[in-house]
């Protein structure tokens, strides 16, 4: 996998995947935490055709395939703070989300197998690297794995616009799975169904919804917050 932009690469230096090759401008090259990477010349013409992209910030590297987690290994751990993603679409969105939820300390994220964005490139640019530090897994069936969850004694909460329940009204002490919806549509009737409990947050504005990633980023906040 060719990854681009200056932080994704400077994390997957620091995280486990193995990093074969660097190409970095004159300018980019200068930066300390290159100092010891094995960094190939290039123009920016080259990263670019390299990358695909053109917000590589003069940098890209070829790592190796991104190491997905298990979901059983997640369901394991003790009290986990878990975000499942079902059907997440957009890769911004998928990176921002991971992002935050490094930041915040969740266990791990969760993706479907098919019709969901998966870790890639541009996945790696959008978490500014904080893929390289999170647990990602993938499962073949969203609701099969809430049903798991439950049987591990993880309690799920699917973030739903209309749920009568307000998201600051849970305790989200102990092992817990928050599940978000793909952008547009929400939770799929069945993985709502699956959620031991369904919560909403509160809209005080015109706009009749907030961005996934928002949504999820507040969600995470909440948990971290009463677990802390």
């Amino acid at each position: 996998m060719i990854v681009y932009g200056r932080n994704p690469v400077r994390e997957a230096l620091r995280g486990p995947r193995a990093v074969v090759q660097v190409w970095a401008t004159k300018n980019a090259a200068r930066e300390p935490w290159l100092a010891d990477a094995p960094v190939e010349p290039a123009s920016t013409e080259e990263i670019e055709q390299r990358c695909g992209s053109s917000a590589h910030q003069g940098v890209c590297a070829e790592a190796g395939p991104f190491p997905y987690a298990r979901a059983e290994t997640l369901l394991a751990l003790e009290s986990p703070l878990i975000v499942a993603l079902d059907r997440i679409q957009d890769p911004q969105n998928l990176g921002s989300i991971c992002r935050t939820a490094e930041c915040a300390g969740a266990s791990g994220v969760v993706v479907p197998e098919r019709g969901a964005a998966t870790v890639t490139p541009a996945v790696c640019k959008a978490s500014a690297g904080a893929v390289e530090h999170l647990a990602v897994a993938r499962v073949r069936n969203m609701a099969d794995f809430l049903t798991d969850a439950k049987a591990a004694g993880l309690w799920c909460y699917g973030a739903q616009a209309r749920a009568s329940i307000s998201y600051d009204a849970v305790d989200y002490a102990g092992g817990v799975v928050l599940v978000l919806g793909s952008e547009g549509r929400g939770l799929r009737p069945r993985v709502a169904s699956s959620c031991d409990l369904l919560v909403s947050l509160p809209l005080r504005g015109r706009v009749g919804s907030l961005g996934v990633s928002a949504a999820a980023a507040v969600l995470m906040y909440a948990a971290a917050n009463d677990r802390a």
